[in-house]
């Protein structure tokens, strides 16, 4: 088989091992067994290669061509795992999805083939091939070949983040947006009758997206939530959210079952896989131990994931949320008109956290759509998200502050309770708001169940610093979207 002309030809391929077959190299290769009766690995990258990334949307250079064809040399030495696997339920974007790996890495295509679905055809769409052992770390994105070549690196969010930016890239060519979000349904009492209000939620890895898709609200029979995806969907045009995957990609620092009851008893599931968790010799496992990493995770299965069903697509998106965590000026809640959810998506303000740059962790960061994965104009992303918006004025948008108010030092924190109660009652309709003079968005005046006068700026600053603080940031957030060639003059109106 040739693979960008390149011969294709291990030494050996474990052709589709079936899961325990998997589990069982995983062991003998130094996985271990918690105290729960779940597997624990540890790799030796514990988080993407954003840095080491390439998208080849050109002939390749030589010294690209010269390091393939080392590649490929070498890979006739080795023993190569393949799996195949189906992306998507939705028959009108299953995605046919093939790995390579490395034999002596068998934990990967573990953790990758329980995230997607049984395969369904031998002819792959996209390929990923994986070779961790390689001394140098590059990871090769050929969009147009459906390809990838992760050189050097044996974490498994690398593997399901290649699989995931190649199926974005596909559908806009579709007319729709692949987006970083999860998705819920969230079943809740309005006018006298239940009503199935359907919520996506973007945010950078690590800003509380997972935490605030995966959580019950607390509601109480008949009211509850259904849990749909955590991390990637397809937005159509006519405001549906086809999902991709069939289990989650949790963090684990600090997973605790008060704040996040329904994570913490689908990590401890027998099914689960712990990634980078520390776990003593007696088999204890420690998720509040960074001393591996800050970016520890679970895989696990979305049906031990309590609120989830059968289905993984949102028939109807109702409202978005965008979050960001920022620690000064931005309140917890906003409610945006098109033009500013679309300045939103393109802004993607947040704080960079261990997931994505652990050297950066901390540090104020913007990802247009909060979305790493984009190939292409990012202009083109956010007139698109524009455009879908008007199509569905139904569709309500609001910016979601995790962070602080009055910052880290003498503020007020805006606590995950606050953020699931703001969800809540957006479900319900139940905000009273009122307009922003400076920016221009809606505020809450009134929010039930949250004292928002712990949230007053002037608790923290003057008017003065405010006003200067305001006008810091609007020039700042003009600036970033004037970077993008050909966006919607509507959306830098609002900065003018």
């Amino acid at each position: 088989m040739k693979i960008l002309g390149f011969e294709f030809k291990p030494k050996r391929i474990v052709d589709n091992p079936s899961e325990a077959e998997l589990r069982d190299m995983a062991l003998k290769q130094g996985g271990v067994i918690t105290q729960f009766g779940n597997l624990a690995v540890v790799t030796k990258v514990r988080s993407r290669s954003a840095k080491f990334t390439e998208i080849i949307m050109r002939d390749m250079r030589e010294e690209e061509r010269k390091l393939l064809e080392d590649v490929f040399d070498y890979i006739r030495q080795k023993e190569i795992i393949q799996l195949d696997r189906t992306m998507c339920m939705n028959p009108e974007f299953k995605v046919a999805s093939r790995l390579y790996v490395e034999a002596e890495y068998a934990r990967l295509p573990l953790m990758w083939g329980n995230t997607l679905f049984p395969p369904e055809r031998d002819d792959p769409d996209f390929i990923t091939i994986d070779i961790p052992s390689w001394p140098e770390r590059r990871v090769l994105v050929f969009p147009e070949e459906g390809l990838t070549v992760a050189l050097g690196t044996d974490y498994k969010g690398e593997v399901k983040k290649s699989m995931l930016r190649k199926l974005m890239y596909v559908v806009k060519k579709k007319g729709c947006l692949g987006l970083h979000a999860g998705s819920k349904v969230i079943r809740v009492y309005k006018d006298g009758s239940l009503r199935d209000i359907g919520f996506l939620f973007f945010g950078l890895s690590g800003t509380g997206k997972t935490s605030l898709t995966c959580h019950s609200h607390w509601l109480r029979y008949p009211e509850r939530v259904i849990i749909r995806q955590d991390d990637v969907v397809v937005f159509e045009p006519d405001g549906k959210a086809v999902g991709t995957e069939d289990s989650y990609y949790i963090k684990t620092d600090g997973l605790e079952p008060d704040s996040q009851p329904l994570l913490y008893a689908a990590a401890i599931s027998p099914r689960a896989i712990l990634e980078n968790v520390k776990v003593y010799e007696d088999g204890k496992v420690d998720f509040f131990d960074q001393s591996l990493t800050s970016n520890g995770r679970a895989m696990v299965k979305r049906f031990d994931v309590a609120f989830t069903d059968d289905r993984i697509d949102l028939d109807k998106v109702h409202n978005i949320i965008f979050i960001t965590r920022r620690y000064d000026i931005v309140p917890p809640v906003a409610k945006l008109s098109p033009e500013w959810a679309a300045a939103a998506f393109m802004l993607g303000e947040s704080i960079e956290t261990s997931a994505g740059d652990p050297e950066q962790a901390g540090r104020t960061v913007r990802v247009v759509g909060t979305n790493p994965f984009i190939i292409g104009p990012e202009a083109e992303e956010g007139n698109r998200f524009l455009e879908i918006l008007r199509r569905n004025p139904d569709i309500n948008c609001y910016l979601l502050n995790t962070g602080w108010v009055g910052g880290v030092r003498g503020g007020v924190k805006i606590s995950l309770k606050d953020s699931v109660k703001i969800i809540e009652m957006i479900a319900r309709d139940a905000i009273k708001w009122k307009p922003d003079p400076f920016w221009g968005y809606e505020v809450p005046s009134e929010i039930p169940g949250i004292d928002m006068s712990r949230f007053d700026l002037e608790n923290h600053y003057s008017r003065d610093q405010i006003q200067t603080m305001s006008e810091a940031l609007r020039e700042d957030r003009r600036r970033w979207l004037e970077k993008f060639e050909g966006l919607d003059p509507s959306i830098l109106d609002l900065f003018e």
